[in-house]
């Protein structure tokens, strides 16, 4: 009976929140890397050099950097589905103004390079606190033992957006001269729509706490609460932390710059990806599906490696086996000169890059919960999130001045085992994850 009401549970619950979730994420995930996609077109139309689309790119996420903790505290105060919602829609309008810059930049006459970092710094603020918020609001509807791979079905929105999005958007970028505007801001256009119409839909569909969830049934909600609430206090048994002691906490900064290798091996590629396999002398549009191969690869292992996690019960070699990948798979594509080589070597590190993305984020929930998880996943999403803009701008600048990936990709690698190291040195008290014995009210 217990196990029918948990399964019953469960399936409920995955299959009302995950896919939407998805869609959310994967419009998201799109609309800040298609800046990758319109580079193709849009740097020679605007004047930038890689030095300054790599800081442009990675700008965004100084933004998202100081913005991410006060709002994913305001999403835990105000509820998961008027928080997301403010967020999706400020982020689809801003993303729909990248189509302007020509406008903006003769207007304000700051130029197009300044009016670029100017855009992707008001998107990096709008958009901050989505994806931490998300974790923490999973954190509220699954135990333990389903994070990784809720987590993984949920992040498949990342490689997803890129074997998706890719192909879609080298087809919009064939629009150019329409209504007088070019292929990248119809491509910036048409990919905000869905934010700012999915922004109305999060408001009326999403359900703040497990109480609330009138969809499901009295049992399975008193079930689902008191199975969060019973691991809740085995984890503030251990340590109750507060936001204040979050902050500075040992384990939680350790898994920030774990957290910023993943990312820098992550965003490092996907924003010059486009640009390196065009390199490789085809059309815009074959350049857009090449350069999904490794996402596909990525999508695979994401959700397989998250189940296997969660079968194992066991996450700092699931996390760090997947970095070491990642790694040598960039080593090898600077080193490799081969196009079909060098994609298959991308396709290795795609693998390792989003393999360890859903296992990572059930080392900080294990031990945090409440406020403090909130705070925590906030402030390891945010300092992780700088390498989107140290990894991308390191790249841009060591192209200018070496004329080849090579040294960024190598750099990348570098990264990558860096984090393995320190994932690998982390203390992860795996009784934590285990269900609690006592699984009904009492």
């Amino acid at each position: 009976m217990l196990q029918d009401v948990e399964a019953r549970t469960i399936a409920k619950v995955t299959t009302r929140l995950v896919p939407f979730l998805i869609v959310c994420y994967f419009i998201a995930y799109l609309d800040r890397v298609n800046v990758g996609f319109a580079a193709l077109t849009m740097n020679r139309d605007l004047g930038l050099t890689q030095t300054a689309f790599g800081f442009g790119a990675g700008i965004f996420f100084i933004a998202y950097f100081i913005f991410e903790v006060p709002s994913n505290l305001l999403l835990e105060r105000l509820g998961a589905r008027t928080w997301i919602a403010r967020i999706m829609l400020s982020w689809g309008i801003l993303s729909g103004l990248m189509a302007s810059l020509p406008w903006i930049s003769h207007v304000s006459g700051l130029g197009n390079e300044t009016s670029f970092y100017l855009l992707r710094v008001l998107l990096g603020a709008a958009e901050a606190g989505f994806f931490p918020g998300i974790i923490f609001y999973l954190t509220l509807w699954f135990p333990s033992e389903y994070r990784a791979r809720i987590v993984g079905y949920f992040m498949a929105a990342i490689p997803l957006s890129t074997v998706i999005g890719a192909p879609v958007s080298g087809l919009l970028l064939y629009l150019h001269g329409g209504l007088g505007l070019a292929g990248w801001q119809w491509l910036f256009l048409i990919e905000a729509i869905p934010a700012i119409i999915l922004s109305i839909v999060v408001f009326f569909y999403l359900t703040d706490r497990p109480a609330d969830a009138l969809w499901l049934s009295a049992d399975e909600r008193e079930w689902l609460s008191h199975r969060l609430l019973v691991e809740r206090r085995q984890r503030e048994a251990v340590r109750m932390y507060t936001v204040s002691e979050v902050l500075f906490d040992p384990r939680v900064i350790g898994l920030s710059l774990v957290y910023f290798g993943a990312v820098a091996t992550n965003y490092g590629l996907s924003f010059f990806l486009p640009q390196i396999v065009k390199a490789f002398g085809i059309n815009t549009f074959l350049t857009t599906l090449v350069s999904a191969a490794p996402y596909l690869v990525g999508l695979i292992a994401m959700v397989w490696w998250g189940r296997r996690s969660d079968r194992a019960a066991e996450r700092r070699f699931h996390a760090a086996i997947p970095l070491f990948v990642a790694s040598v798979g960039l080593a090898l594509a600077a080193l490799f000169d081969d196009p079909s080589l060098k994609m298959l070597a991308f396709c290795l590190a795609g693998f390792g890059i989003f393999a360890c993305l859903p296992v990572f984020w059930t080392l900080p929930t294990a031990f945090l919960s409440g406020a403090a998880a909130a705070a925590g996943i906030a402030v390891i999403n945010s300092i992780g999130n700088l390498a989107g803009f140290a990894g991308p701008f390191a790249m841009g600048w060591l192209r200018d001045h070496t004329g080849s990936y090579t040294d960024g990709l190598l750099l990348l690698g570098g990264l990558g085992i860096i984090a393995m190291g320190i994932v690998l040195g982390i203390g992860h008290n795996d009784a934590l994850e285990r269900p609690p014995s006592s699984a009904l009210p009492e």
